[in-house]
């Protein structure tokens, strides 16, 4: 008969200890931090009623300001030189100063929103380098804005030229500077959502971003038309707000710029306003 004897188990040393699973390596990219961006964007209601709002004041107030001058053209009330001497173009795009207000306004609050709850903490954590975080904000919603000002340029203006057909204000999207006004108009509002995206980064504030962008867009231009003629020439075309109108206008005269000109001085209007917001990121604790 054998005996059989047990071997006590030995214990498992280092050496035989199985591997603990390595854990992923995660780096922090700008592919990374353009995704977090978007999802933070999205994931906010007031995301989709400011876009929205947005659409609907390009849309619908082309379509009230085109109905306006058929009206009055077909009963043939007077009409000031503004709505006399305008185009299916400048009709359809009468909204783009309501459209603006909404688009802007929410690009301050996709920067100075996290710093008035702290989330930012969390963010600049995640992202330690800051300014990527400044980068991805402003292009994520710059190109969102551009597509939906875009999309609602072309269709107030598809709506608003059958409402004019027929008048001396018809345009179809094959006349020359038509498509470009209308991309143009895009890009504006595209724009200003990216400076809003700045100023609240800067200010870091929501009532001081709205409030810049506000009187940098509307008011200013008011204050301006106070001053002599002789300085209102050498000054109003540069402001943002006529700058920006160069770039969607229709034609232009010796009082504006031309559409490259007042893209390039709007460029320089949102380059500085994003300097401002890298330098107070870059120089101030959260």
């Amino acid at each position: 008969m054998s005996t059989l004897t047990a071997t006590p188990e030995t214990p498992e040393t280092p050496e035989t200890a199985p591997a603990a699973a390595p854990r992923p390596g995660y780096r922090v990219t700008g592919r990374r931090v353009l995704s977090s961006e978007w999802a933070k964007l999205w994931s906010l209601r007031s995301t989709w009623i400011t876009l929205g709002l947005g659409l609907l004041f390009l849309v619908a107030f082309g379509v009230i300001a085109a109905s306006h001058y058929k009206s009055n053209l077909d009963s043939g009330r007077h009409m000031d030189r503004d709505f006399a001497t305008a185009t299916a173009v400048s009709l359809s795009l009468f909204g783009t100063n309501f459209a603006q207000l909404a688009l802007g306004v929410l690009g301050v609050l996709v920067t100075a929103g996290e710093y008035s709850t702290g989330m930012i903490r969390s963010t600049l954590a995640a992202v330690p380098r800051r300014l990527p975080v400044l980068w991805s904000k402003a292009a994520v919603y710059g190109l969102v804005a551009l597509v939906v000002a875009t999309v609602g340029a072309f269709v107030a203006f598809l709506v608003g030229s059958q409402i004019v057909s027929g008048t001396p204000a018809a345009l179809g999207l094959g006349h020359a500077g038509v498509v470009r006004s209308l991309l143009g108009a895009g890009l504006y509002l595209g724009l200003v959502g990216v400076i809003g995206t700045a100023l609240g980064a800067w200010l870091r504030s929501v009532a001081g971003g709205i409030s810049v962008l506000v009187a940098a867009l509307m008011l200013v231009p008011g204050l301006i038309s106070l001053l002599p003629t002789s300085w209102q020439s050498g000054i109003d075309p540069y402001l943002p707000s006529h700058a920006g109108e160069s770039i969607f206008a229709l034609t232009h005269d010796s009082t504006t710029l031309s559409p490259g000109a007042g893209l390039l001085v709007f460029l320089g209007w949102t380059a500085l306003a994003l300097a401002g917001a890298a330098y107070r990121m870059l120089r101030s604790d959260v």
